[in-house]
């Protein structure tokens, strides 16, 4: 009896020990836990047969390659199914190496997008609020009143780290091989207390200061990585499994074949350095088929709860041109009955825009590796896919697509 006694007891205490790791661990998960976790089918999402490509919107992006020099990867879907991709030109032009569509390229600022989600999940998730101040993380940042809400719409009224930086660099005759981290960054930051440009709250100004900081205040919250974070929380559970973040901080050599060409001409091309060290701003790299799953990730509610996603759309600055604006880390166009989210990019020979048009369910995917205008000449790509004409040139100048 006392043997059946102590038999129970230890049943029992096991039992505890059972459910209480099982309650840790289930807190655990649960924070990790997306708006729903029924995964992507991505072998019907990402089926595609060039013998069904659409003719007209071939004929558009042969014709932007021959006239404009467009060199890179293309992808356009409709209702969440792929009705043209391409890869068009070289990966590295100096080795002749040909693109394919499963390239990686430097996403430029077409991160900024995922850092938003990053910072949308945490929130959700009650690891913080859109209006904290930057200092409840980082108590040394020389800034007051600069909030995650502000840093999300660039309306911090930050200087340009970018530029900041590079003239330290320069002045002090630093090793500008190895990358900089965005520990290192925000440190500089703080000791050297750069002029900003305004008071926080004032305009809006692109500015890729914003979200390097909002990279470095999801390393602070979450304890891990911004690489780390990245792919646990948004890379996997959207399938996006050819997606990483390579900072130069922890690579000698960035992994991938596909190399940047500035100034519209092959022979400029751009070797990586210690600007491509921090990340948040930049630093993820993807293909045109990932991107093409984080829309229907984001679309399905995998990542993001939809009230979130409608928050991050909604224009957050003055309407420029009558038209563009931009959200929670997207740029938005809105025109009657039309809403189109979208981010461009452009850093170190890489040159992209990314498009998701609401209303008709319409995504398009191009990334390039050869920095020229042909992106901004898009105006009959958009007609042969049937979204609305979205002008990249009509938001030139006054700091709105400066480093972007």
């Amino acid at each position: 009896m006392k043997l059946l006694y102590k038999s129970v007891l230890s049943f029992t205490a096991s039992l505890l020990v059972l459910t209480a790791c099982s309650s840790k661990n289930k807190d655990k998960s649960q924070a990790a836990t997306p708006a729903t976790s029924k995964p992507l089918d991505t072998v019907a999402l990402l089926a595609y047969n060039p013998k069904n490509a659409d003719k007209k919107i071939d004929e558009v992006m042969q014709e932007l390659h021959r006239t404009r020099a467009f060199n890179g990867n293309v992808l356009v879907a409709k209702k969440g199914k792929i009705v043209y991709e391409n890869a068009i030109g070289w990966a590295d032009y100096l080795h002749r190496d040909s693109l394919r569509i499963g390239s990686q390229f430097e996403l430029a600022s077409v991160t900024k997008t995922m850092t938003s989600t990053g910072i949308l999940m945490l929130m959700e998730r009650g690891k913080l609020k859109l209006d904290d101040d930057v200092k409840k993380f980082f108590p040394d940042f020389p800034y007051d009143g600069v909030t995650i809400r502000l840093l999300l719409t660039h309306r911090s009224g930050m200087m340009n780290y970018v530029y900041f930086i590079d003239d330290i660099y320069r002045s002090q005759h630093l090793n500008q091989k190895k990358g900089l981290t965005n520990m290192e960054a925000m440190k500089m930051i703080a000791d050297n207390k750069p002029r900003p440009f305004n008071v926080p709250n004032k305009r809006f100004l692109y500015n890729n200061s914003n979200f390097m900081v909002l990279g470095s205040i999801i390393e602070k919250v979450s304890g891990q990585s911004y690489a780390q974070f990245m792919k646990e929380n948004v890379f996997i559970p959207a399938s996006m499994l050819h997606t990483a973040v390579y900072s130069k901080a922890v690579y000698d050599k960035i992994p991938v074949h596909v190399v940047g060409h500035d100034r519209g001409q092959w022979k400029y091309s751009v070797a990586q350095n210690f600007l491509d060290g921090p990340v948040g701003d930049k630093g993820i790299y993807s293909t045109v088929k990932d991107l093409f799953l984080f829309d229907r990730a984001l679309r399905a509610g995998i990542l993001l709860k939809q009230a979130t996603l409608d928050s991050a759309y909604v224009p957050r600055n003055p309407m420029l041109h009558g038209h563009f604006s931009y959200g929670y880390g997207w740029r938005t166009f809105t025109a009657p009955g039309e809403q189109v989210i979208y981010h461009t990019g452009w850093w170190h020979g890489f040159r992209h825009i990314y498009l998701r048009d609401m209303k008709h369910d319409i995504t398009i995917v191009l990334l390039s590796n050869l920095a020229n205008g042909s992106l901004l000449k898009l105006d009959d790509l958009f007609k042969a896919a049937g979204m609305p004409i979205v002008r990249k040139s009509a938001y030139n100048g006054n700091g709105d697509t400066s480093d972007d």
